[in-house]
């Protein structure tokens, strides 16, 4: 196969296709190139959080952006994603926990946000009736919430298809080589050609920046989750802590997902991963130190999803060295949310030359 495009993508995952979503609705030919299939991993094994709480500084444009994208995501794709606006709270088991959380939205408030919202230990009960006493509040944001991951992926997959997106699975990036201002992709099934290139290749964009004349420090993660049987309702919000590693959320099956950033092993070269059960039964205790209702659950699947991690836990989104390279990936363990906002920036940095977001805490030489 060989073929010309206005824009190849590396990277089929949510952010690939989000950009590439975003270019065709401006009218760009667009190709992606994906070594498995579309959202093999982090992206549709993630936990499908939906946040602007907590997010680091430089981020906090890009969530509160995202969220209103979330908030009327079919709009964008025509599905509702398996969006639910359930709110996010983060629990405070002490008062220091507390006034950490206070201080951090003292804050946000100073830059202008105010989503972030400290509740005393009532309120925190009345939304989390099934927690563990003794708690002293906790931070809450309203309008937070999740989503299904895998029907976020083939949403966007589908809507990028409409819109005349070529997807090229199973189709492996060999070589690039930039002439007379074009980038010619050798692949496992032919060399295809366009003035721009997007590495959006997740926990494999560190080889393909390489490639491109980029060196991006970035650490590979296999982040675990677990799922449990269906248990009777008693929680309806996304559940954190301050004081410990932490996601928790009961669905509208009963089931609870349960995560918190416990690293099991990758193994990149294979797209492998293997599960770490001591660290397992670490999260699931803090799940049942929370909420005593999980101690006599059963656990009926777990698994691992390979994401790229940052050393300061920043996303790589913006130009590259070369000319007609752009990076959208190294999201660390928080950037399914950020998607519909993440490929639009991309998209606006090709159309415009501009963002109107700041992405300087996000470039590829920041190191």
């Amino acid at each position: 196969m060989t073929g010309t495009s206005d824009v190849i993508v590396i990277g089929g995952g949510l952010h690939g296709l989000s950009s590439a979503l975003h270019l065709a609705l401006a009218g760009l030919r667009v190709t992606i190139i994906e070594k498995n299939t579309v959202g093999r991993h982090a992206s549709s094994a993630n936990a499908g959080g939906v946040r602007q709480l907590g997010r680091a500084l430089p981020e906090v444009p890009l969530a509160c952006a995202a969220l209103a994208r979330w908030h009327n995501i079919y709009d964008l794709v025509g599905d509702d994603c398996g969006f639910v606006n359930a709110g996010q709270i983060k629990v405070a088991e002490t008062k220091s926990q507390l006034e950490q959380l206070k201080k951090r939205r003292e804050t946000l408030l100073k830059l202008g946000f105010e989503h972030e919202e400290i509740i005393d230990a009532d309120t925190l009960y009345e939304q989390l009736p099934a927690l563990a006493p003794d708690c002293v509040g906790g931070m809450i944001v309203r309008s937070d919430g999740h989503a299904n991951p895998f029907q976020t992926v083939q949403a966007f997959r589908h809507k990028a298809l409409s819109l005349g997106v070529e997807i090229l699975e199973n189709t492996c990036v060999q070589g690039l080589k930039h002439l007379a201002g074009i980038w010619h992709v050798s692949t496992s099934r032919g060399d295809f050609q366009a003035p721009i290139v997007i590495n959006a290749a997740g926990a494999w964009g560190g080889q393909i920046a390489a490639m491109l004349g980029d060196q991006v420090p970035i650490k590979t993660q296999a982040l675990m989750l677990m799922v449990t049987e269906r248990l009777a309702p008693f929680v309806k919000p996304v559940v954190g802590a301050q004081g410990r590693s932490l996601s928790f959320k009961q669905f509208e099956n009963g089931t609870v997902l349960i995560g918190g950033a416990y690293e099991g092993r990758a193994e990149l070269d294979t797209g492998k991963t293997h599960l770490n059960f001591n660290r397992l039964a670490q999260n699931a205790a803090a799940a049942a130190a929370l909420f005593p209702a999980m101690r006599q659950a059963n656990i009926l699947r777990c698994w691992a999803g390979i994401e790229g991690q940052m050393p300061d836990n920043l996303p790589v989104i913006g130009p590259g060295s070369q000319q007609g390279i752009y990076h959208i990936f190294g999201f660390s363990a928080h950037g399914f949310a950020l998607a519909p906002i993440a490929g639009q920036i991309i998209a606006d940095l090709i159309k415009d030359g501009a963002s109107g977001f700041s992405i300087d805490s996000f470039s590829a030489d920041r190191f």
